[in-house]
């Protein structure tokens, strides 16, 4: 059974609308008729149809008429055209203006359906695509990157400034500040937003691998190169690349990255063929790339190549004003995944957010409300409701063998509880970060970032 669609039916000929409407009701579909075209669109004033099935010989205004009225309020208004086979020929000419198809009077019933039903989920496609494209658009407006506080309005500028150019930008934050959002944010609003927005995580493959992922290969390149295939670059014409933590790409693939940038061209991993590219490249990087230059690790030549427009993303500590804001954007969004109802944070649970060093940065919070939505149990989010680690402070000791001074100082108490939280649950998990993680409810990202910001000595756990 079809579920709410309505298919119009415009015909001069009572037995026509009783036929389809007969027919048609008994598949599941809603029906409303029409005896002439300026009936028929009086009625689309005030209703929406799915579909139109529409007689091209009618008396007074003809469907081809109607047709072009129709597609003048809305283009995307799907049509069958229903003719006689003398009328063949206007039919072909309803097609050109945008009918979707057209079937012969007298028709077969079967062949009717299946028409209608084409034409049908022609529509639902379309109107997918336009709602997958809105959400995108609608997602990665730069508008939409949460944040009031001056350092975020700062960043905002730069983004509405550098969005509708072609140079080259380099992102630059902690991990969990929202790089790859802010990139999707320049493509979203630039003229290459209906192009292509490829990601290359550059520290995910091994270098060779990552070389033909981003250039392609011939046939015969290497071991298993059995058939000539594009590249990452190629895919991406007319678009942007974004390489997330471009800090991991090796020398050699550094080198190929320069030349593609300053000439715009390439060749497949083995060939001899010279191909040229218009693509956008912005990068990303948790890294200074300058200690790395020093370290000679970054290519020099490369990173004034990339650093056209440099974007500074400030860690959430350094944003603490913005947390209230995108507390209540992450409320609302993990409602409407969980059917959950959460109407606010009490005051003690915020207190205990507000005071938090946030190493994961908005990605660390975003998860904790997510957890903290799914496993409340009332319309608030209470202090009970978030992490362990965040609302059991550890008495102050002497010696916290923790590795830090002795504080009185609620950040030191703070970070104290954390790193001892931690090795806790590392010792439980014996050493596996993902369990661990789970444990202390956060992300395995997180956990990394901060056994490295602790700078836990993981072969020294049980000492």
């Amino acid at each position: 059974m079809k579920k709410n669609q309505t298919i119009h039916v415009i015909d001069d000929e009572p037995i026509i609308h009783e036929v389809l409407g007969e027919l048609l009701t008994s598949e599941g579909y809603n029906v409303d008729s029409s005896a002439n075209g300026e009936e028929a669109l009086e009625k689309h004033i005030s209703n929406e149809y799915d579909l139109v099935l529409l007689d091209l010989l009618m008396p007074g205004m003809n469907g081809i008429d109607v047709l072009k009225e129709l597609k003048n309020r809305n283009p995307k208004i799907v049509i069958i055209i229903i003719t006689a086979y003398a009328s063949v020929e206007s039919a072909i000419t309803a097609m050109k203006m945008g009918a979707y198809d057209y079937i012969q009077k007298p028709f077969k019933h079967e062949e009717l359906l299946l028409t209608v039903k084409r034409a049908i989920n022609h529509k639902c496609l379309q109107d997918e695509n336009i709602r997958l494209k809105n959400e995108l658009q609608e997602k990665f407006r730069f508008e939409k990157i949460i944040g009031k506080s001056a350092v975020m309005n700062e960043v905002f500028e730069v983004i509405k400034a550098s969005a509708p150019t072609r140079s080259t930008i380099l992102i630059e934050g902690e991990s969990g500040t929202g790089k790859e959002l802010v990139a999707h944010a320049i493509h979203q609003n630039s003229d290459r937003r209906t192009s292509p927005f490829i990601v290359v995580n550059s520290g995910s493959l091994p270098p060779d691998l990552l070389e033909s992922h981003l250039f392609g290969h011939v046939k015969g390149a290497f071991t298993g190169a059995t058939t000539q295939k594009k590249g990452l670059f190629e895919a991406a014409e007319n678009g942007s690349i974004f390489f997330d933590e471009i800090s991991t790409l090796n020398l050699e693939t550094q080198a190929k990255l320069l030349r593609v940038i300053q000439d715009r061209e390439f060749m497949r991993l083995g060939g001899t063929k010279t191909l040229r590219v218009n693509v956008r490249l912005i990068a990303a990087t948790n890294i200074n790339l300058e200690d790395l230059i020093k370290q000679q690790k970054f290519r020099e030549d490369l990173y004034y190549r990339l650093n056209v427009i440099k974007i500074e993303l400030p860690p959430l500590r350094k944003r603490m004003e913005d947390i209230p804001l995108l507390i209540k954007h992450f409320i609302t969004r993990y409602n409407i995944e969980n059917k959950k109802e959460i109407q606010e944070v009490s005051k003690e649970a915020m207190n205990i957010l507000m005071d938090y060093h946030w190493p994961g940065n908005v990605r660390e919070l975003e998860n904790m409300i997510e957890r903290s939505i799914v496993l409340s149990q009332s319309s608030i989010i209470r202090q009970e409701d978030l992490p362990p680690f965040l609302i059991s402070p550890e008495p102050i000791r002497e010696d916290t063998g923790t590795g830090f001074a002795d504080s009185l100082d609620l950040k030191s108490q703070t970070q104290n509880f954390q790193k001892k939280a931690i090795m806790n649950a590392l010792k439980k998990t014996h050493g596996v970060q993902k369990k661990a993680a789970l444990h202390l409810g956060i992300k395995p990202t997180t956990l990394n970032e901060m056994i490295k910001r602790f700078e836990i000595d993981l072969n020294r756990l049980y000492e």
